[in-house]
């Protein structure tokens, strides 16, 4: 057997629920072991796949580029991905787009302690594609799917991640359970964030869920501090 590190599944997960995993952890005392942003439904989470609507994009770099956007679900919850020089394609496509965009993102979280001492939640991405609204749609069944799947498997006992989870957050279920419900009735009356042919994600020669490609997961550049 290869000793090559495989790539981590990337999770779906809403921008509600995305945003309250605050708390990050490493299973392994090794330099390079993954670390792992905690979900409040019950699960580990080294990469995640979002598709949203891009409203805003901005150069927050002082002494180089560094692109901040902003990514929203249906529920108008946002996701903030930074991109600067160690993600110079991610980087490329956020300085380019022009809002309102639908994009599908792969990423790793990322968190940061605000000034205030609160602690922030954001995306640093692997790769950004514009997609269209049939795959946006898409990715908000199969994301509600997975969060329910996770909900209903929280009170296993053997859920090691759901023990974690129930340690760390004072957070209801019912809080994300109402999220995906919210996100399955949007489905029927949210318009287009645009009329353009954007490429499918299903359709793109990188599978953002491949579990089989090698990834040095623990290899993580230095980065400039997200802004807040």
């Amino acid at each position: 057997m290869s000793g090559t590190p495989t790539r981590e599944v990337a999770r779906r997960v809403f921008a509600d629920e995305f945003n309250d995993a605050t708390h990050t952890f490493k299973e392994s005392d090794e330099e390079r072991a993954p670390v792992y942003a905690l979900l409040p439904t019950g699960e580990r989470a080294n990469r995640i796949f979002v598709v949203g609507t891009l409203t805003e994009t901005e150069d927050v770099g002082e002494d180089s580029e560094y692109w901040q956007g902003r990514v929203v679900d249906p529920n108008g919850d946002p996701f903030f991905v930074y991109a600067g020089q160690y993600q110079p394609e991610a980087a490329s496509m956020l300085r380019e787009l022009e809002p309102p965009a639908y994009v599908a993102i792969t990423g790793k979280p990322r968190t940061y302690e605000t000034d205030d001492g609160n602690t922030n939640v954001s995306v640093r991405p692997e790769s950004i594609t514009r997609v269209d609204a049939d795959t946006r749609d898409r990715w908000v069944v199969e994301t509600a799917a997975q969060t329910l799947d996770r909900i209903e498997a929280f009170d296993d006992d053997t859920n090691e991640y759901a023990r974690m989870a129930d340690s760390e957050y004072d957070i209801p279920l019912e809080r994300y359970r109402e999220s995906v419900i919210s996100a399955l009735e949007s489905l029927q009356d949210e318009p287009n964030a645009d009329e353009t042919d954007g490429e499918s994600a299903a359709d793109s020669d990188d599978d953002p869920t491949d579990a089989d490609e090698t990834d040095a997961a623990g290899s993580d550049e230095p980065e400039p501090e997200p802004q807040a």
